[in-house]
């Protein structure tokens, strides 16, 4: 579990062709600072398992189905990338529950500047919309967001200038892609409800 509140912008080092994985060499100094092996580190709002690491980097591996369902399928070497360690019992929960499961890659549709903030607009793949309300909790990239903006395929976001500084959202451009996660607690009403309904 995490709490979308990323805690480092880190690197890509070094990206390993495997078979049917890519093994990822990620740059992070402060997430590795205390990790040891088979923890879980989230990158860009994915679940990764971290299976080797030094003072500076960690190794993940990520299968075909991961790069399949979420934006790393397209990273490259030099890329960076959100980071958050797994929340511990005395971790400020400054976010919402956030599990690392992406559940679809959005688009990046535009930005507009204003004088505090960034008005930001994201295509949404169209069967995750029905769990975005307006005020309501979303994780893009990793990043714990409120709703401010609701469409037929896409919500929008007004990012602080500290989320622009801390965090990938604050290079992506229009046509970029993100790995989108829905409120877990808006999927766990909707599998009661259709339970009522069997």
């Amino acid at each position: 579990m995490f709490t979308g509140i990323i805690e480092e912008l880190g690197a890509v080092d070094s990206i390993e062709q495997l078979p049917d994985a890519i093994r990822l060499k990620i740059r992070g100094p402060l997430v590795v600072s205390d990790v040891k092996r088979g923890d879980s580190i989230a990158v860009n709002g994915t679940c990764l398992t971290a299976v080797e690491f030094d003072a500076e980097t960690f190794t993940a591996d990520v299968m075909q189905e991961t790069l399949r369902l979420t934006s790393l399928d397209a990273i490259k070497a030099g890329d960076p990338v959100n980071l958050e360690r797994a929340m511990t019992a005395a971790t400020r929960f400054g976010g919402h529950v956030v599990q690392g499961h992406v559940d679809g890659v959005g688009q990046i549709i535009s930005r507009q500047p204003s004088e505090n903030w960034e008005w930001v607009r994201v295509q949404v793949p169209t069967e995750l919309m029905k769990y975005v309300v307006l005020k309501g909790s979303i994780t893009i990239d990793g990043v714990s967001l409120t709703v401010n903006e609701v469409g037929d395929d896409w919500l929008g976001l007004s990012l602080i200038p500290e989320t622009l500084a801390l965090t990938t959202l604050g290079s992506k451009k229009p046509g970029d892609k993100v790995n989108v996660e829905a409120d877990v607690m808006a999927k766990h009403i909707e599998r009661l409800l259709e339970a009522r309904n069997i």
